[in-house]
This record gives C-alpha cells, structure tokens and sequence, in this order.
C-alpha cells in the first residue's frame, strides 16, 4: 500500500471518528433518547437542528466518498481491518472529551489493535 492510498484509509477512517464523537456530543446535548410516537416529531426537530449531529451527518457523508475512493486503490480485505484504527481514536478521545475511562483492558486492546494494523499496512 502507497502513501497516497493509506492517506485515504486514513481520512476515511478519520471522518468516520469524527462523525461517532459528533453524534455522542449530540446525545450528551440531549440526554437519554427514548422514542415515541408522541414525541418522533420534536425528537426529530432536535436531531435535524442539533449541529453536533449536523456535524456528524455530515462526516459520515464525507466519509463514505474518501472510503469510496480508498476502495478504488486498495483490496477491501487490506481496507477494512484499517476501520479498527477508529476504536484507537475514539478511545482516546472519548477519554479526552467525555471522561470516559481507558481501563488496563482497553489499553491492551487498542496495543493489539495498533499491532494489527501495522502487520496490516506492511502486508
């Protein structure tokens, strides 16, 4: 894989965190979504004029045309499992703007994670 293609991978991959911390700050913003027929319309109403979820459908949208691109220059089964390095980013930065705990487990799993994907990009 030549830089050029990894740069995709990874914008895609970028995005794509983008838009998950996006969407959680919109959730925060909102508070425990619980749906209902009586409340889909002003439940809607907030989504489509939250900008956290703007944002984030925006990202994703974003995203699909990078990963679009990525796909066109690298085989799916090397493309793919380059998807996890978004569990590293939103790890880390969930930790860093929500709070969110990185215990010994996690750790581990996002080493193993960043292992798999160097194996990945050398392969």
């Amino acid at each position: 894989m030549n830089l050029a293609s990894f740069a995709l991978i990874l914008a895609g991959v970028l995005l794509n965190a983008a838009a998950q911390l996006l969407l959680k700050a919109g959730t925060n913003a909102l508070g425990v979504i619980t749906p209902t027929i009586s409340n889909a319309l002003p439940l809607a109403d907030s989504i489509a004029t939250n900008p956290h979820f703007l944002g984030g459908f925006a990202c994703y949208g974003v995203s699909v045309l990078v990963w679009i691109l990525a796909l066109s220059r690298v085989p799916v089964s090397i493309a793919y499992p380059m998807l996890s390095i978004g569990y590293v980013v939103n790890a880390l930065a969930a930790s860093y703007l929500f709070g969110e705990a990185l215990t010994s487990g996690r750790w581990l799993g996002i080493g193993f994670i960043i292992i798999g994907v160097v194996l990945l990009a050398r392969s």
